[in-house]
């Protein structure tokens, strides 16, 4: 049978190297033995002149025998652990493209394993490091980008007012209605920067409270009466009977379902209906909200959460920066839930999980 695991082998060794040395000394003593008690004094004197010699002899063949031996069995993990080193070494210039093969399971296959595993957090780390590099590079091109838009048109609208002749009223407040309704679309989009950056905060405070959710998105739906029928929409309730209670912050949540229910007819009006549903699974209060619209591409939809990027929907809405569903993703996270999107033929639902509070 192979004994696979090293440090039994060289216990097996050193046990069979102590045993035959044990087993020599207790010959050699036996040896003193026989040659006192022998009547042979010819002999009892050769082996009592030399007996030292034997001795010493017997301990410098048996010392290089175990060191021999000994060397033999870890002349292995030597050059093991200069494997490991070498590729440390290669770590330390920052490349971490390697693959150390686990040879046992002792001491030398655990470090093997640890730096296999050093070198994996690290080339993540890497990757993680570049990914939010270019978001961040990404981030400060798109708010540039948007920033500039509203602010060059209303610049040039403010010169149109001043250079225009004070007597074309009319010309006057179309300019100004312009320049105004810029003006605010630039205000809600540094608005929403705040806001991102401040639940982006670690140390940003919630203020939470047993809500029932059912309730809450009553009220939520009830401000978007007249959004709903300028875009030509209905909203449909299809409620749980049972009161969902969640632990939550009301004034996030609801800053939550106002923009899935905006984006809903934003990019629904299409399919006349808003459907928003709430019911009961495994412990969470599941809603989902619903439209009938346009439906976003499988290429979007990993990347719908992501701050600052906007789908290439076919029926773009008014006024989006692409931070919205940002937000949304970030207080869900913040709550401890979990919030997710599908889309397919005319139907798109956002999910969103909240864990139902232990009244």
């Amino acid at each position: 049978m192979r004994i696979k695991n090293a440090k039994i082998r060289t216990k097996l060794v050193l046990a069979v190297f102590g045993g035959a040395g044990l087993a020599g000394l207790c010959m050699i003593a036996l040896a003193i033995v026989f040659i006192i008690a022998s009547e042979n004094y010819e002999v009892a004197m050769f082996f009592n002149k030399h007996i030292l010699a034997f001795v010493l002899l017997f301990f410098v063949i048996f010392v290089m025998l175990m060191m021999f031996f000994y060397v033999m069995l870890i002349k292995n993990k030597i050059r093991y652990l200069e494997e490991i080193t070498s590729k440390l070494e290669i770590i330390s210039h920052g490349n971490f493209e390697i693959d150390l093969p686990l040879k046992g399971s002792d001491e030398l296959g655990a470090m093997a394993e640890t730096v296999n595993l050093m070198a994996s957090k690290l080339k993540d780390a890497r990757e993680e490091e570049r990914k939010l590099e270019k978001a961040k590079n990404d981030l400060v091109a798109n708010i540039s980008h948007d920033l500039r838009t509203p602010l060059t048109s209303t610049l040039g609208y403010l010169e149109l007012i001043r250079k225009t002749d004070t007597s074309k009223k009319k010309n006057l407040s179309r300019y100004v209605d312009i320049a105004l309704r810029k003006c605010k679309e630039l205000k809600v989009l540094i608005d929403k920067l705040f806001e991102y950056s401040k639940l982006n905060n670690v140390d940003s405070t919630t203020v939470k409270s047993n809500i029932s959710i059912g309730e809450l998105l009553e009220q939520v739906i009830m401000g978007f009466m007249p959004a709903l029928k300028e875009a030509g929409m209905e909203y449909r309730l299809f409620f749980s009977d049972d009161k969902l209670i969640v632990n939550a912050d009301p004034m996030l949540l609801i800053r939550v379902f106002d923009n899935l229910i905006s984006n809903a007819i934003n990019y629904g009006k299409k399919g006349k209906y808003l459907d928003i549903e709430l019911s009961k699974a495994e412990g969470e209060a599941v809603v989902k909200v619903i439209n009938y619209g346009n439906p976003i591409s499988k290429d979007d939809l990993p990347f719908l959460f992501e701050r600052y990027y906007q789908a290439k929907t076919n029926a773009p809405g008014k006024g989006s920066s692409g931070l919205g569903l940002a937000i949304v993703k970030r207080i869900v996270d913040i709550h401890g839930g979990r919030i997710v999107v599908l889309s397919a033929d005319d139907k798109t639902v956002f999910q969103v999980n909240l864990r139902i509070s232990e009244q």
